[in-house]
């Protein structure tokens, strides 16, 4: 499996896997660098940040991660979530109406591969996905059956993942742990949900 590498200064979307409904694209550079580190400052220091617990494999562990997460309409958003609302819908059309936010401290923080739970989204309605902070990588992989390849892509600070939903049926990703030494990664997903979802449903308060 080799990574996928872009280009130096290249701000060009990449189609890593197309669909009916635009598939997986990745844009380095959407955002200057200048802002994402403020955004990120922001952030880390702002954000509700929580340590919460899942049911896993029969048993009860923690989630190796901060998550934070709001409703767009809320008045406790911090105006960095909404600017970067803003800079994403002037590229992706969709109405986004919640933020889930991850705060991966160092190398040990990490998200198993996965797909964002269907029901709880808006039918055809992409998920947006920015990076701020240090460089980690990102693993798609296709479900079986699913023809193409595995991709393995470094997450760039200011970059911006756009995944379809019908995407969701056809390819997990996740987040790996690295044992190289890395900083502090904040991850932004913007969604559309439906109405009534619970935007932490099936987590739970640590301790």
């Amino acid at each position: 499996m080799q990574p996928l590498q872009p280009a130096l200064f290249d701000v060009a979307e990449q189609v890593l896997f197309d669909d009916a409904e635009g598939g997986i694209r990745y844009r380095p550079g959407l955002i200057d660098g200048p802002r994402a580190s403020r955004w990120f400052n922001e952030l880390r220091r702002d954000a509700a940040w929580r340590s919460l617990q899942r049911p896993m494999y029969e048993r009860v562990v923690d989630v190796p991660r901060l998550i934070a997460s709001y409703a767009l309409g809320s008045a406790d958003v911090p105006a960095a979530v909404l600017e970067a609302r803003d800079a994403i819908r002037a590229v992706v059309d969709a109405p986004f109406d919640s933020v889930g936010l991850n705060l991966y401290r160092d190398g040990r923080d990490s998200v198993a591969p996965h797909n964002d739970t269907l029901h709880a989204l808006a039918p055809r309605q992409p998920i947006a996905l920015l990076s701020l902070g240090d460089e980690r990588d990102i693993v798609i992989t296709p479900k079986p059956g699913v023809p193409g390849r595995r991709i393995r892509l470094p997450l760039a600070a200011g970059s911006l993942l756009v995944m379809s939903h019908a995407s969701q049926l056809t390819h997990d990703h996740g987040i790996p742990k690295t044992r190289l030494p890395v900083g502090p990664r904040i991850s932004l997903a913007f969604r559309a949900r439906q109405p009534g979802t619970d935007l932490l449903r099936g987590y739970r308060p640590a301790g």
